[in-house]
Parts: C-alpha cells; sequence; structure tokens
C-alpha cells in the first residue's frame, strides 16, 4: 500500500498530539500559580497539624506513605494530568515541611544552616540538571530522567523555602505575616522582572517557584498560629480544611476546562 504523502497541516496535529501526550507539567497561567501557593500553605498547616494531634513520628509516616503513592501515580501517567500533578505537589509539600522540620526540631541545625545547606544543594541540582540535560524548561520535561530531575529540584525548592520561611519568621523575629509580606515581594521581583525587562523565562520562574514556598507557608501560618505566637488563632485544622477545599475547586476547574493545557511553550 502506498502511503499518502502527510501535509503541514497533518504534520501540525501529530505533533500538538505528541507534545500534549508526553507533557507532565501544566503550561504557566495564573492558575499555576495561585494552587502552587495553596498546596504550599497547606503543606505546612496540615503538617504543623498532624504532628500536633497524632505521634509526630507516626505522622511523618504517614506524610512518607502519600508522598511514595502520588510519586507512583505521577510517573506511571503517560501525561499530564491535574489531579495527580497536584496531589503529587500537595505532596511534596506535606512531607518536604516534615522532614525540614525534623532537621531543625531532632537534628538541631539552625534554621540559619539549614537556609544556605539548601540554597547549595538547589544550586548544583541545577548545575547537574543543565550540564545532563542542557535546559532547565519545565516544558521539556517529557523524559523519565528529566523528570526526575524536575522532582528532585522541587524538593530542593520546598526545603530551602521551609528553612528560609522559619529564619525570617522565627530566628529574625519578623513574626509570619511581615515574613510572608517580605516573599511575597521577592516572588514578585522576577515576575515584573520577566515582564517588563524581559528576564529570561525560566530563570524568572524558577526565581518565583522558589519564593512560593516561603511565601504561602508564612500566611499558613499567620492565619493557623495561635495570637501569642503572632497569628490570628483560626487553627491549623481549619485553616487546611479551607486551602484544600480551594485547591480542589481549582484543580477541577482545570480539569474540565484545561486551560492549563496549551501547545505554545515559553518556559
Amino acid at each position: 500500500m502506498i502511503k499518502p504523502p502527510e501535509s503541514k497541516e497533518n504534520k501540525s496535529i501529530l505533533a500538538l498530539l505528541t507534545t500534549t501526550t508526553l507533557r507532565k507539567v501544566p503550561e504557566i497561567t495564573i492558575y499555576f500559580w495561585i494552587i502552587k501557593l495553596l498546596t504550599t500553605a497547606l503543606g505546612e498547616s496540615t503538617s504543623d497539624y498532624l504532628v500536633h494531634q497524632i505521634d509526630p513520628v507516626l505522622a511523618v509516616v504517614l506524610g512518607f506513605i502519600g508522598f511514595v503513592i502520588a510519586m507512583v501515580l505521577q510517573f506511571k501517567a503517560r501525561r499530564y494530568i491535574p489531579w495527580i500533578y497536584w496531589f503529587t505537589v500537595t505532596m511534596v509539600a506535606l512531607f518536604g515541611t516534615m522532614a525540614a522540620d525534623v532537621i531543625h526540631i531532632v537534628l538541631k541545625v539552625p534554621y540559619a544552616i539549614s537556609t544556605g545547606f539548601f540554597a547549595v544543594v538547589l544550586a548544583i541540582i541545577f548545575v547537574i540538571w543543565y550540564k545532563v540535560e542542557n535546559t532547565l524548561s519545565i516544558h521539556s520535561i517529557h523524559t523519565p530522567r528529566r523528570e526526575i530531575f524536575y522532582w528532585i529540584g522541587v524538593i530542593a525548592t520546598f526545603a530551602l523555602g521551609t528553612a528560609a520561611g522559619d529564619w525570617t519568621a522565627i530566628t529574625l523575629k519578623l513574626g509570619f505575616l511581615t515574613s510572608g509580606v517580605l516573599f511575597a515581594v521577592l516572588f514578585a521581583l522576577p515576575v515584573i522582572a520577566y515582564w517588563k525587562f524581559k528576564l529570561n523565562a525560566i530563570i524568572a520562574f524558577w526565581a518565583a517557584y522558589i519564593m512560593t514556598r516561603p511565601f504561602g507557608a508564612s500566611f499558613a501560618d499567620f492565619f493557623g498560629k495561635a495570637r501569642a505566637a503572632s497569628g490570628l488563632g483560626y487553627g491549623n485544622g481549619l485553616v487546611s480544611a479551607v486551602l484544600l477545599i480551594l485547591i480542589i475547586g481549582f484543580v477541577c476547574y482545570l480539569a474540565v476546562t484545561r486551560k492549563d493545557i496549551k501547545s505554545d511553550q515559553s518556559v
């Protein structure tokens, strides 16, 4: 049988379908940043809630089990699926927060030292990732090896953000609200630099991404912690419940509208 020649239109459609099938991360839209901030806040409030409601060791074990389940689901998926991706991000936030807290509480490592340590670790990850793959673009995540680099990088950003947020709020005694405002500004700077001054998209993305963790977590602590601890005293349980409802709502919206799936990749 003679195969008919492929038209440019058919090739374009085929390329789009292939890209959509292989893509393992969402398009960077306003919804991405909203959900990312909500998941970081949820990880902080839920971690604090669990370690005070049940045995801390059991809480960490449960967090690790959830983390492993999420990673298995994410790596088994052949394309980006909203609920799986954001469930994975949430579990990274939860377990990452617990792991970072263990380093400080159990190993007695000061927040200033752990912040510097995780900053160096993240820098090393980015260097190795770039040397191996020649890109740090999250929209090039279409092979298992690149996805491994991506999630290792994400985990490192959570560890760094957790340490940095606690360092400013507790060690430097800025309090949760002031820390939240500080990191909100630091989050906005690369976004503005990209928008107004044409900062490299990949640099802008990762700079903003790192700041989402202390940004969201600081405000979660502000709403959940007791007034004596510079919070509003609503409680970690209530804050976690509200954040979870918001996340589910946004993820369901994206699953229906597919607004986070686009063919034009820029980061």
